[in-house]
């Protein structure tokens, strides 16, 4: 076979007749994955929905919470990659109980911050199990469930993020406007939960068990090399691709419920609308753009939806008109959520399975300082009514580099290919 005609069977979308039926088998994981994601997603956002109250209580600026969610991506960092190497060494289930237990325990916390410094410290522990959540699960999910399922699965867990947030809005409709902020954070130690559903309902990765296997038939014979991770060309183009595409995430959704408090002057109960449409629009997305990576590639969706987003973004974020705001709200949860179904399916393939989780902890973990860089730079950028404006043109610049990187396929994807896919 020739170089490019390999090239060619490494990249073509691989699919099953059904890949949501054949995901029934390994519904447990699935389901834990989705809902540990839906957990982070509650707490990480009862910040961001609260980011005014907190600020009013605190007597700082909205400039100064940004500073908050900075160190927080700081936290997700060492989150990502030293949990990485955690379910690389110990095992990809052990690792994501830890990391549920540890970011159910710190948004409880949260509530209990007493100042700004408390809640700057709080949020970077916070931060730490959030990514170390995400790392954990999102290689175990991606190692057990089968080849042509892979997108599919990664849409249904990232879309738990979407579902997150939503119920976060509702619960903060309800919440915000009889008592305090605190207790959305109180709310969030119910993640806990979920380790006993890990413990006894999920089963360890078959590729990482495999693995070990390998490494302990080995050790017989011959003292086995421990894996190194390997910075090549694929593990290079994730790591840039995640770290721009967190910080147009930040740009798009960071500050949209401050802006549609602070310049659209909503109540709680109206911000639950557009918030609403855009999860809505999100899980659609997610979905939708799960079932489209499965059959035209990644790279195809990738670009449409970086294209819906730029041309969406000034009404979203400044639509006088209350219909057209939700509308693009609806639209433009389903493009700029929707490219995010494909990540753990787009990182998984760039790395070997030795060092997997450490790879797509470490994309993540850049890519989460992207996200805080985005979270101080515009209100520093866009004070007051400027804020929607500064956020709109961070959206712009970060999408047109998005697409250059993502158009710069490597020839070889070391994790194309697991050790239990079928030959």
């Amino acid at each position: 076979m020739t170089d490019s005609a390999r090239q060619v069977a490494s990249t073509r979308p691989r699919t099953t007749p059904n890949s949501l039926a054949a995901l029934r088998p390994h519904w447990r994981v699935t389901f834990a994955a989705f809902l540990g994601w839906f957990l982070d997603a509650f707490d990480q956002t009862s910040l961001l929905l609260t980011l005014p109250d907190i600020a009013r209580d605190f007597g700082c600026t909205l400039s100064a919470m940004g500073t908050v969610i900075l160190v927080q991506s700081f936290g997700r960092a060492i989150g990502n990659t030293s949990w990485g190497w955690l379910a690389d060494r110990y095992g990809r289930r052990l690792a994501f109980m830890i990391g549920v237990v540890w970011f159910g325990i710190f948004s409880g916390l949260s509530g209990l911050a007493t100042g700004l410094k408390m809640m700057i410290i709080v949020q970077f522990m916070f931060g730490i199990g959030f990514g170390g959540e995400w790392t954990a699960s999102a290689a175990l999910l991606m190692e057990s469930v089968p080849a042509g399922s892979r997108a599919m699965a990664s849409a249904l867990m990232m879309a738990g993020y979407e579902i997150g947030f939503l119920a976060a809005a509702g619960v903060q409709a309800v919440i915000l406007p009889h008592y305090s902020w605190r207790l959305l954070f109180f709310i969030g130690i119910a993640p806990a939960l979920l380790a006993l559903f890990i413990r006894w309902g999920v089963d360890e990765s078959p590729v990482w068990r495999k693995n070990q296997h390998n490494r302990a038939q080995q050790a017989h014979k011959e003292r086995p090399p421990r894996p190194a991770f390997k910075l090549d060309a694929a593990a290079i183009q994730a790591i840039l691709l995640m770290s721009v595409l967190e910080f147009q995430k930040a740009a798009i959704y960071s500050f949209y419920p401050t802006i549609l408090r602070s310049v659209h002057h909503f109540s709680p109960a109206l911000v639950f609308w557009p918030i609403g449409c855009f999860c809505i629009g999100s899980l659609i997305g997610k979905l939708a753009c799960g079932w489209l990576a499965g059959r035209y590639g990644d790279l195809k969706v990738m670009l449409g939806t970086i294209a819906v987003v730029m041309l969406l973004i000034y009404p979203f974020l400044s639509a006088t008109n209350y219909t057209l705001l939700l509308a693009s709200a609806l639209i433009m949860g389903m493009a700029a959520s929707g490219i995010f179904a494909l990540v753990p399916h787009y990182l998984a393939k760039r790395f070997p399975s030795e060092t997997r989780s450490f790879g797509m902890g470490l994309g993540y973990a850049i890519g989460s300082i992207g996200q805080g860089l985005a979270g101080q730079l515009i209100p520093l950028l866009g004070r007051g009514p400027a804020l929607p404006g500064s956020a709109q043109g961070f959206v712009w610049g970060s999408s047109v580099i998005v697409a250059g990187i993502a158009m710069a396929e490597p020839r070889h994807l070391p994790g194309e290919h697991m050790e239990t896919d079928p030959t």
